[in-house]
């Protein structure tokens, strides 16, 4: 759809147009079958895992919430505020602030090994190291643990401003660059989470979005991603 043009409206008819945009994407997404499954949605036994990237898409959501859900995996610099059950760090920079913090020692972390950390103490380590960034790293530890209904959040992919500034959580705060840098190249997390749909084609992966969320043409080609409006995924699992 292209942009609306604000100024071409009143408040109350930019507010409407924009109301019935939503709900039309939302229609064509679930007439692709980007909807919830009813087993999903009525068994709350069944294991489901949560991964969360930083962008700023899941800003309305309190990871709080989603522990009594399921399994929460996170990055980089959300231990800050929460304490996911698996947090995955793979820029050096980043493992050098949490050890300077001392929390892996009684939470879980994940990373690569690398010399800049080797005697560090308490840290996990992939092998053989995964090479890839820390929020496809999540996924594939997720997928990895077994889950065959794994919901992503915050993995935003295209920067903020029509993909021209940086899009994240964490921006203007130590070790991340400033919310009016450029956008973060996202070419090589589309890549890989590409290749983690391809390792795990009996695992459905459901991408958290707003409406105004960028989604990849190279995603709707797997039968195993989905895509699921954020009001969707709060009224299925009660949160706030």
């Amino acid at each position: 759809m292209a942009k609306i043009d604000k100024s071409n409206y009143t408040k109350e008819e930019f507010q409407k147009i924009r109301n019935e945009r939503r709900e039309q994407k939302r229609l064509e997404l679930i007439s692709k079958g980007n909807s919830i499954p009813e087993e999903i949605i009525e068994n709350k036994e069944l294991p489901v895992g949560f991964v969360l990237g930083n962008g700023t898409s899941r800003q309305t959501i309190q990871p709080e919430e989603l522990k009594s859900h399921g399994k929460v995996y996170g990055c980089n610099a959300l231990y800050r505020t929460f304490k996911p059950d698996y947090l995955i760090a793979v820029d050096v920079k980043m493992v050098l602030e949490i050890n300077k913090s001392r929390y892996q020692l009684t939470n879980e972390v994940w990373t690569n090994s690398n010399k800049s950390f080797h005697n560090v103490s308490g840290l996990n380590y992939f092998h053989p190291n995964k090479g890839w960034s820390s929020g496809p790293t999540a996924l594939w530890l997720a997928a990895e643990h077994g889950y065959k209904n794994i919901f992503i959040l915050g993995f935003d992919y295209k920067g903020l401003n029509n993909g021209s500034q940086l899009n994240n959580i964490y921006a203007d705060t130590m070790n991340y660059k400033k919310s009016s840098d450029s956008a973060t190249y996202f070419g090589n997390w589309l890549r890989q989470t590409i290749n983690l749909l391809k390792s795990y084609p009996n695992t459905t992966f459901y991408r958290v979005i707003t409406s105004d969320n960028y989604v990849p043409d190279e995603l709707n080609k797997f039968t195993n991603m989905k895509h699921v409006f954020i009001e969707d995924f709060k009224e299925m699992f009660r949160l706030s």
